[in-house]
């Protein structure tokens, strides 16, 4: 159970916690100490264990949780707002740019693999993150139904898993590989699914 803190301490928790993100996504988990983390924020080492007491471990784990909300927060204010087929093709475009400019440097990855992806508090964090992207995007793919832009025989919660589905698998195949084209196909196929089908009349006179 987390302790409560003053909002002085909260600010200063949050700090010590973003600086270190930012070490970690410019040189990696296993090159970052916890002197470095001091160094880089002003801690002293008193107040480093005093927001930490397990030391690198809860920080890490702070990290991570931050890396989470970074996810969601990267997609924003598109992934909010997938209310039409130009704002949909919007939101493609910009996870697709934040992927391609990470390639293998996913931080929030890296954060995982040094936690261990079965501990109970890793696997909390990322069901957490897809529950709520999975959120956006039921919302998104309801508000396409109910402008009629959508296939109307579209369950919502379904698709939306589809497409979370494309995308954390082919940012899973992007690392693998270093190939973008896994995702790029992934998502816009998954999207396009979503698409009201064209009467029969009109493919005939088309």
């Amino acid at each position: 159970m987390e302790r409560a803190l003053t909002a002085k301490g909260t600010a200063t928790r949050q700090r010590i916690v973003e600086g270190a993100a930012l070490l970690i996504r410019a040189d990696g988990v296993p090159n970052v100490g916890l002197d470095d983390i001091r160094a880089a924020t002003a801690t002293s080492k008193s107040q480093l264990f005093h927001y930490f007491p397990a030391g690198k471990a809860d920080l890490m784990l702070a990290v991570a949780k931050f890396e989470a909300e970074q996810v969601i927060a990267e997609q924003l204010p598109h992934l909010a707002d997938l209310t039409s087929w130009r704002k949909w093709q919007a939101w493609r475009r910009r996870v697709i740019q934040i992927y391609d400019a990470q390639r293998q440097r996913c931080p929030l990855s890296a954060l995982t693999a040094q936690l261990g992806a079965g501990d109970p508090a890793t696997r909390e964090i990322h069901a957490n993150l897809l529950d709520r992207w999975q959120g956006y995007l039921v919302a998104g793919v309801q508000a396409l139904k109910d402008s009629g832009e959508a296939d109307p025989g579209v369950d919502p919660l379904v698709a939306a898993t589809s497409i979370l589905t494309a995308v954390t698998g082919g940012a899973g195949m992007l690392q693998a590989t270093d190939r973008i084209s896994y995702l790029q196909i992934a998502l816009t196929d998954a999207i396009d699914n979503l698409r009201r089908p064209v009467p029969a009349t009109r493919r005939k006179s088309a």
